[in-house]
């Protein structure tokens, strides 16, 4: 008889936006007059189209692949197409992050990484997540069976957590902008985590997804910008939220060539080459017309195009955080995220506030409570949708909480 892998039992029994999902059909069956009134700002999905030079770019691919001469199967390396890889070091170098090439590896998402990067690490290692966290970390750990412990975002630290020297790990996990919280580092923040895996030997596994919304100075973009953080990180990034990729599926993975780590037998193992191995044996890539599309993101008229959805998404950001600050309510986030992170009103629970605001409102946001336990009286709402819809929302909150 087959044996299951158990670690899977101790997992929440749903993913959090399933729990949230079932919540609102259920509304609804209750209040079917409510169900076109519902706004929802709780998953983080992009709702603008992709820029027109990413289709554009996209559709020429497709084009090719329906010519013998220019036809494409199965990448030789299954790394990513040579002309997208530079195209991504060449904007890393735009602010300042040292990356190359050959050091980056193409994928199918961010959230695919995160998950699948600690196949190549071995199931005692220790792993330090942030709480709250983006359920991934956390999850995808617990299935292979590692130790999970936690450092504290509050309140107090301005959600941004602070390296504790009498803890030790192997793996740490650092989001920035975060996700859930919509904090960011500071350089001098980042530069306290490299300088605190270095000490202790871990690796740190950065998700650097929420980059493009970076406005404020001294506020990194990569970790790859910090002095030390080539020789103790991984960098994982996405186009879901910088160009609309949700449905499109392209992200790509960045590991250093002096990365590596002391195996059992002495020999010291190049962590690229174990990520290359993996993925070798358990992906095929991302298909051409999207990497051709994923490229085109990178070119100057790209970059120009995106950022008009991004000034959308960032302006709803700032429609949101303006409500919060007249009802003079807590939060993080906004400035450099599109998640803003709010703190429930009256000390009231997540749960508690999420079905006030349906019930009440008709407005869905996410649950802190669902990121970790530091996530408990907390909420987070989206900036990724529609701007007449987002403005109508913050009228209901507003009305809602001030009477």
């Amino acid at each position: 008889m087959p044996q299951l892998n158990e670690n899977f039992l101790k997992l929440e029994k749903n993913y959090l936006f399933i729990n949230i999902a079932k919540k609102i059909n259920a509304y609804i069956q209750e209040s079917p007059d409510k169900k076109d009134s519902i706004i929802r700002m709780g998953i983080g999905d992009v709702t603008l189209p992709i820029a027109q030079v990413v289709v554009d770019a996209v559709k020429r691919g497709a084009d090719e692949m329906g010519v013998k001469e220019t036809f494409r199967g199965y990448e030789d390396s299954g790394s990513g197409y040579d002309f997208l890889k530079e195209a991504i070091a060449g904007y890393y170098h735009s602010f300042g992050a040292d990356v190359r090439a050959e050091e980056i590896r193409i994928s199918d998402g961010a959230k695919s990484d995160c998950g699948n990067i600690v196949d190549i690490f071995g199931p005692d290692n220790i792993v330090l997540i942030t709480d709250p966290a983006y359920p991934v970390y956390v999850d995808s750990n617990l299935m292979s069976g590692r130790r999970v412990i936690y450092a504290d975002c509050t309140k107090e630290n301005g959600f941004c957590a602070v390296p504790d020297y009498n803890v030790k790990a192997d793996l740490i996990y650092l989001c920035s902008p975060n996700n859930p919280t919509g904090a960011a580092f500071t350089t001098a923040q980042l530069k306290a985590w490299v300088d605190y895996a270095k000490s202790i030997g871990a690796i740190i596994i950065y998700d650097a997804a929420y980059e493009a919304f970076i406005t404020e100075p001294d506020t990194p973009r990569s970790i790859f910008e910090i002095e030390g953080a080539r020789s103790c990180a991984i960098e994982i990034c996405s186009l879901s939220k910088t160009a609309g990729f949700t449905g499109m599926r392209c992200g790509y993975t960045v590991i250093p060539e002096e990365l590596a780590v002391t195996a059992s037998d002495g020999t010291n193992v190049s962590i690229s080459a174990l990520w290359n191995r993996r993925q070798g044996s358990k992906f095929n890539g991302v298909s051409y017309p999207v990497q051709c599309g994923a490229a085109a993101v990178f070119t100057p008229e790209g970059q120009q195009q995106i950022k008009v959805n991004l000034e959308y998404y960032k302006e709803n950001a700032r429609i949101i955080g303006a409500a919060l600050d007249e009802l003079g309510i807590y939060y993080t986030g906004g400035k450099n995220s599109p998640y803003i992170w709010l703190e429930c009103p009256d000390n009231m629970k997540s749960w508690d506030f999420f079905d006030m605001l349906l019930t009440q409102a008709q407005v869905v946001g996410t649950p802190g409570a669902g990121f970790g336990k530091n996530g408990e009286g907390f909420f987070r709402l989206t900036s990724f949708g529609d701007r007449d819809k987002t403005i109508e929302a913050m009228d209901r909150i507003k009305k809602l909480l001030a009477k």
